[in-house]
């Protein structure tokens, strides 16, 4: 594929794009699988159900990713702390009861503008990615600076705290490893990063311990319940421990219907990924996802993963792997041949952000993480996580048009 692009021609990275297009196909085929064995969802007319939805956000996202290619990277640079700011008002705007909506839950993670539930989180992401490559593209000897550490701190942890408030830890906990990948590789002290890591990693051990180790009544870290709930359903905690002192029977009892409920979308999710075999069932075939086992609520976005390898098996989970591989090396291979620093920290950003929910959002499908509300990049549904997908892998194809040598 080619762009014309001042008068000559201009290469894509074809590889990319058909990984791409591979994922949007699968998008497209298992949100239609898992929503339309509901018949409420099926009975919707053809505009309102959510696999056309999804096609809509992937046109979208592919026109906006098309429109990124025609200007240089460097000049969207210039543009990034304004994107930066304008998201951190998203996030503030986002927690202001009236503006923010919390879908019934208690989160509020979501603007409603109507035609469209904009979740400012997802773009905050991205605006990080554009503010902080801008950021740390400056001299290398000015990165050895502890101000200038500090302050790139802050442009992480800005958003981080904000995303954190609403609450939404998943999407708050991926900017860590985005920001941190882009430090080290734009030359940040490693002294620096590996006491910060360590500092990080502290902060885990004494946050794990107060919440499940020290006795009930002790004081313990703020949290939602739901927070809480979905941590001591990934460590394997009885639910008593939560439980105060004088805690009568049927309070334990409460506890134990509470702990049942909340392990049941996890081991749903085990039991679909297990019984899909080597070759699955067959698509739309998939008896947990068919007969409401595997909850409808959640079985087109946070676990499609659960989904697919349930009436794809073994190979249709590696070839999902795989895509996401083409995507993620075709990623480092354009950060490699970036012309300057910018671009090279631009495409790590984005490779490291989408590995990131990759790698969250399959694990809690495995429960080798805990559940965490983590979209699967172009294969869950939602049209700010697609949008947001889409934009950042046409940062890449940019970067890749604008590259050494060209």
């Amino acid at each position: 594929m080619n762009l014309q692009y001042h008068d000559q021609t201009v290469r894509v990275d074809r590889l990319q794009l058909a990984a791409l297009a591979g994922l949007m196909f699968i998008g497209t085929a298992f949100v239609y699988s898992a929503t339309m064995a509901n018949l409420n969802a099926a009975s919707l007319p053809w505009y309102d159900q959510s696999w056309v939805r999804q096609i809509l956000w992937y046109v979208l996202g592919l026109g906006a990713g098309a429109a990124l290619c025609v200007v240089d990277y460097n000049l969207l640079a210039r543009w990034s702390y304004v994107a930066y700011w304008a998201a951190i008002l998203t996030l503030v705007a986002v927690l202001i009861p009236k503006i923010g909506s919390t879908h019934g839950w208690g989160a509020r993670r979501w603007i409603d503008l109507g035609f469209f539930q904009f979740q400012p989180s997802e773009f905050a992401k991205l605006a990080f990615i554009l503010a902080a490559a801008n950021f740390l593209s400056r001299p290398v000897d000015e990165l050895r600076q502890s101000a200038i550490f500090w302050k790139g701190l802050g442009l992480l942890f800005l958003p981080f705290i904000l995303i954190l408030k609403e609450p939404d830890l998943g999407s708050a906990l991926v900017l860590l490893p985005t920001g941190l990948m882009m430090m080290l590789v734009a030359g940040t002290p490693r002294s620096y990063l590996i006491r910060l890591t360590g500092l990080v990693g502290l902060l885990g051990v004494l946050f794990v311990t107060d919440v499940f180790f020290l006795p009930a009544g002790w004081w313990q870290i703020p949290m939602q319940p739901y927070q809480r709930n979905r941590l001591a359903v990934y460590f394997g905690c009885d639910y008593t421990h939560f439980a105060p002192p004088n805690a009568t029977p049927a309070e334990l009892q409460s506890l134990h219907r509470q702990e049942l409920a909340d392990v049941y979308n996890v081991r749903q999710a085990l039991i679909s990924v297990g019984s899909g075999g080597l070759t699955g069932k067959g698509w739309r075939q998939g008896t947990q996802n068919a007969l409401g086992y595997l909850p409808r609520a959640v079985a087109h976005n946070d676990f499609i993963f659960s989904v697919i390898a349930e009436e794809e098996g073994f190979v249709g989970s590696v070839t999902v792997l795989a895509l996401y591989a083409v995507v993620l090396f075709t990623g480092l291979r354009t950060a490699g041949q970036a012309r300057d620093r910018l671009g090279k920290l631009v495409a790590v950003g984005a490779v490291t952000l989408i590995f990131s929910h990759v790698f969250i959002n399959i694990g809690m499908n495995i429960r080798i993480m805990p559940i965490a509300g983590v979209p699967l990049p172009l294969l869950s549904y939602g049209g700010s996580s697609v949008l947001v997908s889409l934009i950042a892998l046409g940062l890449m194809q940019n970067i890749y048009i604008h590259r050494k040598g060209y």
